[in-house]
């Protein structure tokens, strides 16, 4: 009997263990000291890339120093005949000692240099052309910040991981039917509504529908991430341990480690306490007959004081 008592606090710890893996690897947040299960470390090892645009060093000591960090979220909408753009990109700004954390929606039409390529595009076209890297150095130069960590996941995973923690409950407040990519003619009804995975996808996808357009969506897709982090954060049943580690080792790649992560666990478990979200907005216009978003100077640098205080 008490071995099969320690058997069970076993399993909740490393169904413990994922979910946080699984927070980290989406907002760097946390409440438990040690990663240790072996098969949590094959995973987390599994899901390594690295960045040449990163300076692992200095964030490091960053990190260790507990100041505040920058994880650029890309969100990838993968392509049969090329390496897919970024669909959706979100930066998370972790600051320890104000237990805060600022969400920062990059619109995917932004018009900025494209670092690296020696253009002038649409922002998510960043990753198309040299993925993470350029990505990363296209979001440091538009907004004048360090990035510290990426995390890449593909549109699908994000579908899996809402399923993997039993679902979200976000509010509403269009009343739409969908366009096609979760279910058509699907009902998306105003006020609280639960989604599964494909329902999520669907709700984060739809945009023409939405007379904010592209802000709308943007909202959306941080609504669903906030509602994932808060889901996630209290589910105690282990059942489904080995579809979230099959969830990460999947769809996600992400340059924080082992060590990072156990820092991120301790000394920025607290940042949930007060989220900030900021929508970049700009003035929609055609050049050459292509739609970009044209966001102020004045725009860039409010963004850039809020995570850089």
């Amino acid at each position: 009997m008490e071995k099969k008592r320690n058997t069970e606090r076993k399993k909740r710890r490393i169904g413990r263990y994922i979910i946080l893996i699984l927070l980290v690897v989406v907002i760097g947040a946390g409440s438990f000291l040690f990663l240790t299960a072996r098969d949590v470390k094959q995973t987390v090892d599994g899901i390594q890339k690295d960045s040449a645009a990163i300076d692992e060093g200095v964030t490091s000591k960053k990190i260790k120093n507990k100041e505040r960090i920058n994880i650029l979220l890309l969100g990838i909408d993968e392509r049969e005949f090329d390496s897919g753009r970024s669909d959706a990109m979100l930066l998370m700004s972790l600051d320890p000692a104000s237990e805060s954390m600022d969400l920062v929606s990059i619109p995917r039409d932004t018009r900025t240099e494209i670092i690296g390529h020696g253009t002038v595009d649409k922002i998510n076209h960043a990753y198309a052309f040299g993925g993470v890297d350029m990505s990363v150095e296209t979001v440091e130069n538009l907004l004048d910040v360090d990035i510290d960590y990426f995390v890449e996941i593909n549109m699908q995973g994000l579908a899996d991981l809402v399923d993997a923690v039993g679902g979200v409950t976000v509010e509403n407040d269009l009343d739409w039917y969908d366009e096609g990519y979760y279910k058509k003619d699907y009902h998306f009804k105003k006020g609280q509504i639960h989604l599964d995975g494909q329902q999520a996808l669907g709700y984060t996808r739809m945009r023409h529908l939405d007379p904010d357009g592209d802000f709308g969506r943007n909202a959306r897709q941080r609504q669903v991430i906030e509602a994932v982090i808060n889901k996630g954060a209290n589910i105690k049943s282990v059942s489904k341990i080995d579809d979230l580690l099959d969830v990460l080792g999947k769809n996600v790649q992400t340059n924080i480690n082992l060590a990072s992560m156990r820092h991120l666990l301790v000394d920025y478990r607290n940042v949930r306490n007060s989220v900030q979200e900021h929508e970049m907005r700009g003035e929609g216009t055609k050049i050459d007959g292509i739609y970009y978003l044209l966001v102020p100077e004045d725009e860039i640098t409010a963004i850039h004081d809020s995570i850089s205080k």
